[in-house]
């Protein structure tokens, strides 16, 4: 096809595809142009390009998927033999073809400004990433979409990179009422640019009846009695990380996006205040979170899970339905609320059987029989279970802060097997658990995760950007002088960190010194290894050595090459320090701690997470992150995998070096169980 330019594009009504770089019918084929001639042997007979999807028939002929579905809707029979034949029959051609396809060599769509080649597989994330006519065509069509906006620099209302050109609104809205101004169901059937998406991609058993992943943009007003009071959210990603967007990682509890309870972990932020932040860099997108201010206008994508019949029909009653938000206040952790909460058999979720009379609920008296429970504390359980909000409940010292979502009129219809307390056992379609302290009904997750020192054949160079600097202080001081810094981390840490320092104080020996700054990693003191203790170990070290006459440690210090020095860009006031994510990925691969997540599905599930990251030619190696988890999926409901941690290793066999397209069939080959090997890093506070 020719260049698209800027006046192919006022001519055409459709708009270019973001994973072709072409114009073409949604439901046509992408359209690609080819370097070399392709062999006749990969080329599809019904539309005479090369495969895409390919489909097997059991007389020996293979078709792109597109091509056989559209064909089959009208014939029975093979398109080249004309033996009778039904799509059902078909399934997908072998690794090994589908793998040659994704090597075959294309050019850029956009010549006049991209001479660049890659595989066929690499386009989709070179368009999103890298491509200088692809950013020139996106940021011509938001003027035209916006001609208001033309002053404004680099503020487009819709999600850049992460998802689909098409958004459909349903008559019905979303299935879940937010306050928003702008509510858009997207249909996620593609997977995201240069995205690992096991999530999404249907299996062979269900290829024919591929189900859709809905997200929705919803518009959140947060409020702060105090204006610089922290959120008490953790981010990762930014336009400098292979996560490009920023994504809500955790919400911690009691926190001021808690008690709000519309914001998830696994949420991606657009905007803040009226500014995109999409396609900021990671310091910027903190520095604008960490404004202060009494509101705060937040603009999200929250994904919502595969659409089924039930998400339809709760969406054409959404109208009808209420968020309510109740804090309920415990005097101590063990006195009970008195809830009982129950699933249902056909539907997703949590919902309150009963409230005991006399219990702290009944008093408060503004939970409801038959609300459904959206989170608690601000963690999401629109897909979870009794037993995990009991947890919560259970754990949670004074301040419990539900948010439910009320249909009046409506009545618990399914029977729920005999028992709502805990000594009665639960089936795999219904359970219930009561927040009254006593156990909940399913056999509780173990708490020791396994963690370990990264192995020698699971390690990696630093990624681009960063620089390490291993120093030697040796100092002469009085015994009585102390070191005057303060520390943070310890391998009892949640997230398994090394110590590192997050204060030098100027009363010290090491501030008149000047060597060792906030942030830099302690390795030893005095010949003591620090980098295997906990907390209180490494305390205990350093003020036993501080004790002599000298002192020699070592630390490192890790340099981001591509950014501001993140203490100067970022305010902090308010904000116990701590590094921010960017800079743990900077450390070098011995200091990590890996665990194993094992995940299990049925047959017709998906794995429910989407991964970023790989090997690509122009970038070189770069770690795979998780980027999404979808709700009601395996990944979801395990609860141990989050949003920026790194893939080490599928299986035992290690990522490092890996494609895309080399990862993506190791976990879609997978058939009920995965074991993956993960380095977790604290997401930046704000």
């Amino acid at each position: 096809m020719a260049d698209p330019t800027a006046e192919d594009h006022a001519s055409q009504v459709s708009e270019l595809c973001c994973e072709c770089g072409q114009f073409h019918l949604l439901l046509d084929n992408h359209l690609y142009n080819f370097q070399d001639e392709v062999d006749d042997e990969l080329i599809c007979h019904i539309c005479l390009q090369p495969l895409l999807q390919p489909m097997d028939t059991p007389c020996g002929h293979t078709y792109c998927f597109k091509c056989l579905e559209n064909f089959m809707q009208e014939y029975n029979f093979c398109p080249m033999d004309r033996k009778k034949l039904s799509f059902q029959q078909c399934h997908k051609s072998s690794l090994l073809v589908r793998n040659l396809l994704d090597k075959l060599i294309v050019f850029c769509p956009f010549k006049a400004e991209c001479q660049q080649t890659m595989q066929r597989c690499e386009l989709e994330a070179h368009l999103q990433n890298r491509c200088p006519g692809f950013k020139k065509y996106k940021s011509e069509l938001q003027q035209k979409r916006n001609p208001i906006s033309k002053g404004k620099e680099d503020t487009p209302t819709k999600v850049e990179t992460n998802m689909p050109r098409d958004l459909e609104v349903p008559s019905g809205g979303s299935a879940l009422v937010a306050e928003s101004s702008a509510a858009a169901v997207v249909s996620l059937g593609t997977a995201e640019p240069g995205l690992v998406n096991p999530a999404f991609e249907e299996t062979e058993e269900d290829l024919p009846q591929r189900t859709s992943l809905v997200a929705e943009t919803t518009t959140i007003e947060i409020h702060r009695e105090d204006p610089e009071e922290e959120l008490g959210m953790r981010i990762v990603g930014g336009k400098d990380t292979p996560l490009g967007n920023i994504v809500v990682q955790e919400v911690l509890r009691d926190s001021v996006i808690a008690t709000d309870g519309r914001i998830a972990p696994g949420d991606h932020i657009l905007e803040v205040n009226g500014v995109n932040i999409s396609s900021v860099t990671h310091c910027q997108a903190v520095s604008f979170l960490r404004h202060p201010g009494p509101v705060l206008h937040l603009m999200v994508l929250q994904e919502k899970g595969f659409s089924n019949k039930t998400a339809q029909q709760d969406s054409t009653s959404a109208t009808n339905r209420e968020v309510i938000h109740v804090t309920l206040i415990k005097r101590d952790r063990s006195e009970p609320l008195g809830i009982k909460l129950i699933r249902k058999t056909d539907e997703a979720g949590i919902f309150i059987l009963d409230l005991l009379e006399g219990g702290l609920a009944a008093k408060n008296g503004k939970l409801s029989r038959n609300d459904r429970v959206l989170s608690i504390n601000g963690q999401d359980l629109r897909q979870g279970t009794p037993e995990a909000a009991a947890q919560i409940i259970q754990t949670t010292e004074s301040r419990v802060n539900f948010v439910v979502l009320r249909q009046p009129g409506m009545q618990l219809s399914d029977p729920v097997e005999d028992g709502s307390t805990s000594n009665n056992s639960s089936s795999s379609s219904s359970s219930s658990s009561s927040s009254n302290g006593g156990s909940p009904v399913h056999h509780r997750r173990r708490l020791d995760q396994n963690h370990y020192r990264r192995k020698s054949y699971y390690q990696k160079d630093l990624p681009q950007g960063y620089m390490c600097h291993e120093k030697t202080v040796a100092i002469k001081k009085e015994p009585k002088e102390s070191l005057g810094i303060t520390i943070g981390g310890g391998r009892d840490n949640k997230n398994k960190l090394p110590i590192y320092v997050t204060s030098v104080q100027p009363i010290g020996c090491l501030f008149r010194d000047g060597r060792i700054k906030r942030g830099d990693v302690l390795l030893s003191i005095n010949g003591i290894d620090l980098t295997h203790l906990n907390y209180y170990e490494a305390v205990s070290a350093l003020k036993s050595n501080a004790a002599s006459h000298s002192v020699v440690l070592k630390a490192l210090e890790i340099i981001p090459l591509n950014s501001t020095e993140p203490s100067q860009e970022i305010k902090e006031q308010g904000f116990g320090w701590s590094p921010l994510w960017i800079t743990w990925l900077g450390l070098p691969s011995y200091l990590h701690c890996c665990q194993d997540i094992v995940l299990s599905k049925g047959n017709l599930e998906s794995w429910g997470f989407s991964i970023v990251g790989g090997f690509e030619e122009s970038k070189g190696n770069q770690p795979f992150f998780i980027k999404t988890i979808v709700p009601g999926t395996p990944a979801f409901r395990d609860r141990k995998l989050k949003c920026g941690d790194e893939i080490v290793a599928v299986n035992g066999v290690p990522a490092i070096g890996m494609s895309n397209s080399e990862l993506i069939p190791m976990l879609k080959e997978q058939r009920n169980k995965v074991t993956l090997t993960v380095v977790s890093w604290p997401g930046s506070l704000v």
